[in-house]
């Protein structure tokens, strides 16, 4: 790791917010947005952590600190929802209190971004506990599979198995599925809890608690109806 003065350093307000290169495909918008969304869903209570989509993070342990390293998504805990109560425009760790994400997400793209290689090396050398690549398209060309789960041990990437996988660091897992409601069927990475289950998007919660009214007010119709077979009327009993 370099030392950097951190005197010379500059602000989150002199820094630019990300790499302003061009995604390439839908996903690379959709899913760590998906990820976003039902995390702030998950985690509405709570106000130590950040999750960012396609933000530049500047640290000191490259060869200059204006120079970001952009994922996909990142995840911080320990860290204001908001810093000072206003939105970031980067994530600058010299001002986070040296915290470093915790996980960090990349999506595979048609151009190939370093993902297995260069992005590892600096993810590696950051200390992102975790390092997950989704690459759902290309896997078959870059020989790599579409999903994989990178933790650092011993200062070193190590591929893990199963999915969903569990990080308890974090608390939480994560793996694919196909979004049951999407009229598009797609594919999306999403978050799982200690049990292996999925997390509901809000839109399946509702649907769930409509479902279960639906069938609360069938069997109170079937009950009413069984009573008036009955000889019981049960709008004079109540």
């Amino acid at each position: 790791m370099l030392k950097t003065n951190l005197k010379n350093l500059p602000s989150s307000d002199e820094l630019i917010d990300s790499d302003d290169i061009p995604v390439d495909n839908e996903d690379q918008n959709f899913v760590p947005n998906f990820l976003l969304f039902l995390l702030e869903s998950i985690w509405k209570h709570r106000e130590d952590w950040f999750f960012a989509v396609d933000m530049g993070v500047y640290h000191t342990t490259g060869l200059n600190p204006r120079v970001p390293v952009v994922p996909d998504a990142l995840l911080s805990l320990g860290v204001e929802r908001r810093r000072s109560g206003k939105s970031r425009r980067s994530y600058v760790v010299w001002e986070e209190q040296e915290i470093v994400p915790i996980f960090v997400l990349e999506v595979v793209s048609q151009s190939p971004g370093g993902e297995y290689d260069e992005k590892m090396t600096i993810y590696r050398q950051l200390g992102v506990n975790y390092y997950v690549i989704y690459n759902s398209q290309f896997w078959q060309r870059d020989r790599h599979l579409p999903f994989e789960v990178y933790k650092l041990v011993a200062g070193n990437y190590q591929l893990q198995k199963g999915e969903p996988f569990w990080m308890p660091e974090i608390g939480l897992g994560i793996g694919r599925c196909d979004l049951p409601l999407d009229p598009l069927g797609r594919e999306v990475l999403t978050w799982f809890n200690h049990q292996g289950d999925r997390y509901l998007t809000t839109e399946e919660q509702l649907n769930l608690e409509r479902q279960r009214a639906d069938i609360a007010q069938q069997q109170l119709e079937s009950l009413l109806a069984q009573m008036r077979s009955l000889g019981i009327q049960p709008e004079q009993e109540i």
